[in-house]
């Protein structure tokens, strides 16, 4: 048993879904497959419930994910400790995002908890689409992004996974769609949509999607900030398309008008996949600094 298996362990446990764990470990499915079964083989027993939507975990495999996640902090830890030896002293972090990373990642936490740590470095930080950030990164002029994956990464670029997720129609409460479960795609084309902006990653998502099922939809509403996109939803005005956990965040509050969501049947859902991207190979950044602020982002924050 190795660290790389139980990372492997963990994000199938995490996703419950092998599809989802892949894609987030930048692995085809097959090679996760085969490394959990070699874990299995190894500890002499199924560690995964297996059915065609979800997995659930074995009493053993609960019982394992509990220590392998104490594992991996643990080595995150020590790793961490090691960089704040080796100095870190001075220097700039220059980091790129696309619009919208709450809830995934709490970048300006983590942004404050690395200040405290490295004092020294500067930090810089730029706001941008996908596209501009990949090539922004490829060209040195960034050394992370956070951003939608490319699904040709240009050579040289590496990937660490944050967010896999699936895609959910929000409309107002007292919409026709209100809690409706496996919608087709079909089943919204004579709606009104509300939309962000065309460089946005999720935009192009929902565009790839209905394009790949040969259909057209209404869009009336074109904007550049998610809030503004959930509110036309809330207020009858057209239904969206978004993250599970961005209309999972507008459902709970309960400041505006209250929004609904519909699900999408799991052959046309969209993924929507958020990656940290960076000069090195798959699992490791050659700029010192970003390999410390994935560290950092990865340990458990401390209350205050």
């Amino acid at each position: 048993m190795d660290l790389k298996q139980l990372e492997h362990f963990v994000a199938v446990a995490e996703e419950r879904h092998f599809t989802r764990a892949a894609r987030r470990l930048n692995l085809v499915q097959s090679g996760l497959s085969a490394s959990i079964r070699l874990l299995e083989d190894e500890l002499g027993g199924p560690l995964f419930i297996r059915s065609t939507r979800r997995v659930d975990f074995t009493p053993a495999g609960e019982v394992l994910f509990a220590q392998a996640r104490r594992v991996l902090a643990a080595a995150r830890d020590a790793r961490h400790a090691v960089t704040q030896v080796h100095g870190l002293a001075r220097g700039r972090l220059s980091i790129g995002a696309i619009h919208g990373l709450a809830p995934f990642v709490d970048l300006p936490a983590t942004l404050g908890r690395f200040r405290a740590a490295f004092g020294g470095i500067d930090i810089h930080l730029t706001l941008d689409g996908s596209r501009a950030l990949i090539d922004e990164v490829r060209e040195g002029r960034l050394d992370l992004a956070f951003t939608q994956p490319s699904d040709s990464p240009p050579d040289g670029l590496g990937s660490q996974m944050f967010a896999c997720e699936g895609m959910v129609v929000v409309c107002a409460a007292h919409h026709r769609l209100a809690g409706a479960n496996g919608l087709k795609l079909a089943d919204l084309c004579e709606e009104t949509f509300a939309d962000l902006r065309p460089e946005w990653s999720v935009r192009r998502l929902v565009d790839r999607s209905f394009a790949a099922e040969g259909l057209q939809r209404q869009i009336s509403f074109e904007v550049n900030d998610m809030p503004m996109l959930l509110e036309l939803a809330a207020q009858g005005l057209a239904i969206t398309i978004v993250p599970e956990s961005v209309a999972s965040a507008r459902v709970r509050d309960t400041r505006g008008a209250p929004v609904a969501t519909a699900t999408l049947r799991e052959a046309e859902e969209p993924c929507w996949e958020l990656a940290a991207v960076f000069k090195g190979s798959a699992a490791e950044p050659l700029v010192p600094v970003a390999r410390a602020f994935l560290d950092l982002l990865k340990l458990p924050a401390v209350a205050t």
